[in-house]
């Protein structure tokens, strides 16, 4: 083998930065929807008009600009609900110039593809490196037409990045364009318009400590006591004092309770969002805050115990329990999950496999779990997979990003560290290295599995690749098993061992020195010299 790429080393992943819970609010009146749904319409249209104007402000924001828009909200509502907003456009911008970043790498990736294969002849073949030219010359015709509407669609893209310009829709783009497709999406006109109208409410407060209860906006007691803070319009609706509204119901958090109700009753800052599900007819109150950086485990530490290589497939995570020294230990373990449907039941399925994975290493007593860091996010371009659409789709409906977020809060939570190593090569070796010789009458296993060990036995500093058996006549230990695993210090184990030139006899001088990393076994097969027969052609006498 050859042009093996340089493998970026393993590493611990840090813990959770933040914490987000969600409660019910449940058995409202009717006045209490009627409240949350006038403040929510109201503090929504400022939000509107606020990012509206942080779009048009550009490239050209100040912090002169952002104290003039804020003052004009303090009218309008009130010092903290003003901040809220302009904090909430601030970051919904940003977002956009991030996501216009990604629009313009990903054209320029597609462009630098077509051109190149345009260049090529027509039928050229490929190499494992690059592709090759196109099959037709219509397929050849019709990509040098894409090319153009790539180049005009980064043109355009570019002249946006340069001005600052960014596209944002308040309720999303999805739900825009399901306006024209009501009977697809099984909405009427009015379904949607409910559901536009929600998405677009503002019902958010960020929270402030050594304030009363973490939050002066939306205040929640430690019993669950919802109150809101009504801005100077609506005002009337209290029906507390100090222009508040509190809710009928009170409020509970199932998960994490506890450690909300210690944040709150410390008067540490909370923030809230209270959110209304349409489909369901469910109102919702969301309280998250900030963690302290957690000092992560240190490698040596969480390799001390054996780690569980997952390996993260489309509908499964195929985990192998690996001991200190690399060892595959026990039956390969399948976690399914189904990535159709909404995002909601996606998010779920992935929740409950996860659950299962930590629940099945908290009963092994390993430390840490070694995952894959996978990054699609150069890899999903049509110009480089051409027609496997596909594998196009299996790659995009891959969540990695949000699988990465959930196993490392998760398994913070069980106690266990999370190794990331470099994703390159652990399919390929792990099955041409790991899958056959682990397979028995009574374990099928699959290249998914080998794969797990392979992800363990790197996040472990093992090499995945294993040395050839001699033949059976040249097993020093007479027909035993003599597989050898090349040393943790051999140089270049992960990659191509190089081929040292030169004869190969039946012969050893008494001081030859070894030319290799590992050691030969000492058979008359493989065993290395810089001697050379020499054959006269005549018997030579005195």
């Amino acid at each position: 083998m050859g042009g093996v790429r340089e493998l970026a080393a393993p590493f611990v992943v840090a813990g959770p930065s933040g914490v987000a819970v969600r409660g019910r609010l449940k058995h409202l009146t009717g006045q209490d929807e009627l409240v949350l749904r006038a403040v929510g319409a109201y503090q929504g249209g400022l939000a509107s008009r606020d990012l509206k104007a942080r779009c048009a402000d550009g490239l050209n924001h100040s912090a002169e600009s952002w104290a003039v828009r804020k003052r004009g909200l303090t009218g309008l509502s009130s010092s903290r609900i003003a901040g809220a907003i302009t904090k909430a456009s601030h970051d919904q911008w940003a977002l956009a110039r991030r996501c216009l970043a990604a629009h313009i790498r990903s054209l320029e990736a597609g462009i630098r593809t077509l051109r190149h294969r345009l260049s090529l002849p027509v039928g050229s073949k490929g190499t494992k490196r690059a592709p090759g030219g196109y099959r037709s010359r219509g397929e050849w015709f019709h990509k040098s037409r894409r090319l153009k509407a790539l180049e005009d669609r980064l043109t355009a893209a570019v002249a946006d990045w340069r001005s600052g310009r960014v596209r944002v829709v308040r309720g999303g783009k999805h739900l825009l364009n399901t306006r024209h497709h009501l009977e697809e999406a099984g909405l009427s006109e009015e379904q949607w318009r409910e559901r536009w109208e929600a998405e677009r409410w503002f019902l958010a407060a960020d929270g402030e400590s050594g304030k009363r209860y973490g939050n002066e906006t939306i205040r929640v007691t430690p019993d669950g006591r919802v109150s809101i803070k009504l801005p100077a319009l609506l005002s009337h609706l209290a029906n507390t004092a100090h222009g508040r509204y509190t809710l009928t119901t009170p409020v509970a958090f199932a998960h994490r309770g506890a450690e909300w109700a210690d944040r709150v009753e410390g008067n540490r800052a909370v923030a809230y969002r209270i959110h209304y599900d349409t489909g369901r007819d469910r109102w919702y109150l969301t309280a998250s805050w900030q963690k302290p950086v957690v000092q992560t485990m240190p490698l040596e530490a969480a390799r001390a115990g054996g780690v569980i290589g997952v390996d993260t497939n489309a509908g499964h995570f195929a985990a192998y329990l690996l001991d200190a020294h690399g060892n595959p230990v026990g039956e390969p373990q399948r976690f399914g999950y189904d990535l159709s449907g909404t995002a909601a039941h996606r998010d779920a399925q992935v929740r409950h496999a996860l659950t299962r994975l930590l629940h099945w290493a908290a009963r092994t007593g390993v430390t840490a779990i070694a995952i894959e860091d996978l990054d699609f996010a150069a890899e999903k371009t049509r110009e480089k997979y051409g027609r496997r659409k596909r594998f196009r789709q299996l790659i995009s409906g891959m969540p990695t990003g949000r699988l990465k977020a959930r196993l490392v809060s998760m398994a913070t939570e069980h106690g266990l560290a999370i190794i990331a190593v470099d994703p390159a090569y652990t399919s390929m070796w792990g099955g041409q290295h790991w899958q056959k010789p682990l397979t028995t009458p009574r374990r099928k296993m699959s290249r998914h599995d080998a794969a797990g060990i392979a992800i363990g036995r790197r996040a472990l500093g093992h090499p995945i690749r294993r040395r050839t058996t001699p033949p059976r006549a040249h097993r020093s230990d007479a027909h035993g098993h003599r597989t050898v695993q090349a040393a943790p210090g051999a140089p270049g184990r992960e990659g191509p061992r190089p081929r040292i030139p030169g004869p190969r006899t039946r012969s050893v001088p008494p001081d030859a020195a070894r030319t290799r990393a590992t050691r030969t076994p000492k058979t008359v097969r493989d065993v290395r010299s810089a001697r050379v027969w020499i054959q006269d052609s005549l018997l030579l006498t005195e």
